[in-house]
């Protein structure tokens, strides 16, 4: 069975993981960043504000003490985030994209992928946890 407290953590990370995808979610990658360069392009701030798992990722690693499954979450979360501003300042800020990665931006994916993250990171909490 498992504890509450662990469940407590899972469940509130799925919650706050449910949050980002709503405000991300689009029928292509190029879509979730024209969606997330609005928030970015008022302030970094504002747009790091708007990724709570990265803050639970955080707090997490500590929490566990620098547990490996721990530090796994929050290494994703670090080089997603890092991932999304690279490539917002490459499209909007410098204007340089390639062709190749503008046909793989712009291509459809699948309804299921902005909802991994909720399959992957409890699945690191609970080994961080056991």
């Amino acid at each position: 069975m498992i504890e509450e407290y662990i469940l407590n953590y899972v469940l509130l990370f799925i919650f706050l993981e449910f949050y980002e995808v709503s405000w991300q979610k689009a029928p292509s990658i190029m879509g979730m960043l024209v969606r997330m360069h609005k928030y970015y392009a008022k302030s970094v701030l504002l747009f790091l504000i708007m990724h709570p798992t990265f803050y639970f990722s955080i707090g997490f690693v500590m929490l566990c003490e620098y547990n490996p499954y721990a530090v796994v979450l929050f290494l994703i979360k670090t080089i997603d985030i890092a991932t999304k501003i690279q490539l917002m300042e490459q499209i909007f800020v410098k204007k340089e994209l390639s062709q190749e990665l503008s046909l793989a931006l712009l291509a459809p994916i699948n309804n299921f992928l902005p909802y991994i993250g909720i399959v992957i990171y409890p699945i690191l909490i609970l080994l961080a946890l056991s």
